[in-house]
């Protein structure tokens, strides 16, 4: 059941409590989920009810509630339902929409990065240990998930060292020789020259898996076994090895930091909320070790209390993740076993959620919540250092008002080839990652080199994007000034390409490098003024040249990228049906793309994998390019 939005040209529609009581009578006790809009329309809140008419009831009364609820209410102008089944399809829609709606009274999980794996393949006679990030489509055994790609860099490290497995790719393996510079300082057994035997090899792939399992004294035990009979054997090179593997094992475990022996699997979940911000601090607890841990800063909805931001994170934070089979909480939430019943059938099995409050289960959350509390003074201290040079460079360049949003935009290219332009965002939080924006330089009419019309397409393309999307400019998206990498030439193009946009009254300033192009000596520049410049210890200055390099990096990073894909491209990515297995096969079989292209209908049938009509196909498509 959906409602139908009032006419928002009608004067005479009710706001505030009256709309709320209007819904009231076509509302019956069936679970579901509610919207409350403004008079654009615009979502102002999302909630789900185990019975819609008697949460909707509560926002009819004019009193009891808080602050921020009250302020909720009195600019409600309509309001949406959806029935459910039950109460937990009602609470796992209403995490949906909270991330695609993002209310501005919900509290909102802002970022919700996937976690790397580390990840042993299989089907291979030498399996492959790896980082991997995303869908888990490679086949293989997957344990995770780490917190952060330097907490799953670090094992690996330490894991060449004791069980030496390769990490090389499979062309890579194929197309080895002799053994590479791993072997030589003792990170793999070069299986890829048989310095290993299958057998052996299988063996230590079992050991790997058993460590990361958390089977780690067992491990330990064989290799001290196996060290001690190479000893009595007198074979002491081979002890040597394994008594540095065991080290390095050793070590291993001791970087970990926590590891819990009554808690197998496990994420602990802290919250800490000081001065209307909050710190959840997540710990990451597989096979009875720490794999690191990391800190979010939710929205938190304008006042919600720690029950309502604790429970709306898990709601979001598990929506695209797998949950493990126990989640400690240190605060308690509304509803405990609803939440354990959602995330019990997100996982197929059962996932308790406790607070613990003695043992060793409270001695976890109480360090997260340690950390988170730490983490959130950072945050404070972070953010009003940043708030001090926001508010420097409104004075600095006659803004209005500190700006929110800060967009700066480069370009990178070698003589026009592999052109890119590149924006990063920066505000009161520092720089914002997620809306970081790389554009490929499409113009096929562009002189190379030509920076000026390389910006010209970059700017056009952004801002014709935002006037589709937000032509009103009330969301968060539009910025608040523009930072361009160059002189008077670069301003006086941008000034004209945002006027021709309709947009030339979004404040911009150029960057130039000054004299002898020394740090320090920026000239900045804006439209109808003259150049002017800083103090050279102003902090302001050093604000702008960090993000002006930042924007460089990103720039010079997404463009190398591209170059790097550039190189290894060749003919036969452009053929249909030729993936990246059947394009080694080919290369490895015929030696060059060239080779490939000259080849007979016969030889291209007698490749590993190319059916009859797959070579048919390639010969054809090189048959007729000739």
């Amino acid at each position: 059941m959906t409602t139908t939005l009032p006419d928002p040209d009608d004067p005479t529609r009710p706001t505030g409590h009256a709309c709320v009581q209007s819904y009231l009578a076509s509302l019956d006790n069936s679970p579901g989920v509610y919207r409350m809009l403004d008079a654009q329309a615009r979502v102002l809140y999302v909630g789900k009810a185990r019975s819609l008419k008697k949460r909707v009831s509560n926002y009819a009364k004019p009193s009891g509630h808080s602050p921020r609820i009250a302020r909720m209410i009195s600019e409600t102008a309509s309001m949406m339902f959806l029935t459910t089944r039950t109460e937990t399809e009602a609470l796992l829609l209403e995490q949906n929409l909270i991330k695609q709606l993002k209310p501005r009274y919900n509290v909102l999980l802002r970022d919700d990065k996937s976690f790397p794996n580390i990840l042993i393949t299989t089907g291979h006679p030498f399996p492959q240990i790896t980082k991997h990030r995303g869908a888990k489509t490679t086949k293989g055994a997957y344990f995770g998930p780490f917190a952060s790609a330097g907490a799953v860099n670090r094992t690996l490290n330490q894991l060449q060292k004791v069980f030496l497995l390769r990490t090389c790719t499979d062309a890579v393996f194929e197309g080895r020789t002799r053994p590479c510079l791993l072997f030589q300082i003792k990170r793999c057994s070069a299986p890829c020259v048989d310095r290993i035997s299958r057998a052996d090899y299988a063996q230590t792939v079992r050991d790997a898996e058993r460590f990361l399992q958390g089977k780690t004294t067992g491990v330990q035990e064989a290799l001290a076994r196996d060290m001690e009979a190479a000893s009595d054997a007198m074979e002491f090179e081979r002890a040597a090895a394994l008594r540095d593997r065991i080290r390095a094992l050793t070590q291993v475990q001791s970087v970990q930091g926590i590891n819990p022996r009554g808690v197998a699997e496990a994420d602990v979940v802290a919250l800490h909320m000081e001065g209307g911000q909050a710190c959840v601090q997540v710990f990451f607890i597989r096979a009875n070790q720490n794999w690191g841990n990391r800190d979010y800063y939710p929205r938190t909805g304008a006042g919600a209390d720690e029950a309502e931001v604790l429970q709306a994170f898990l709601g979001q934070f598990y929506d695209n993740k797998q949950p493990p089979r126990l989640v400690l909480l240190s605060h308690d939430i509304e509803d405990r076993a609803l939440m354990e019943e959602a995330l019990s059938h997100k996982a197929g099995r059962k996932v308790s959620v406790l607070l613990p409050l003695r043992g060793e289960k409270a001695e976890l959350v109480s360090g997260a919540a340690r950390n988170a509390r730490e983490s959130l003074a950072r945050k404070m201290s972070e953010t009003a250092a940043q708030g001090k040079l926001l508010s420097g460079l409104a004075e600095a360049f006659a803004l209005d008002a500190p700006p929110r949003r800060i967009e700066v935009y480069d370009n990178s290219h070698i003589q026009g080839t592999n052109a890119v332009g590149a924006m990063i965002v920066a505000g009161p939080e520092g720089f914002v990652k997620s809306q970081y924006r790389k554009f490929n330089i499409r113009g096929d009419d562009l002189t190379p080199g030509d920076d000026f019309g390389m910006m010209k397409e970059v700017l056009t393309r952004r801002f014709q994007r935002l006037l589709k999307e937000d032509p009103d400019r009330k969301g968060d998206t539009w910025p608040d000034l523009l930072l361009i990498d160059g002189g008077a030439g670069q301003v006086s193009a941008v000034a004209q390409i945002m006027n021709d946009l309709g947009v030339a009254d979004i404040p911009m300033i150029g960057v130039a490098k000054g004299i002898d192009r020394d740090a320090g000596k920026e000239e900045f520049h804006r439209p109808g003024t003259r150049p002017f410049a800083l103090r050279h210890n102003d902090p302001v200055l050093y604000f702008t040249q960090r993000l002006r390099d930042e924007a460089h990096r990103f720039a010079i990073g997404t463009h190398r990228a591209k170059r790097a894909k550039a190189v290894g491209a060749t003919p036969l990515d452009e053929i249909p049906g030729v993936g990246a297995t059947r394009k080694r096969a080919l290369l490895s079989h015929f030696g060059s793309a060239k080779a490939v292209s000259r080849a007979g209908l016969a030889d291209l049938k007698a490749v590993d994998g190319i059916s009859d009509s797959l070579a048919e196909s390639i010969y054809g498509f090189f048959h007729e390019r000739g």
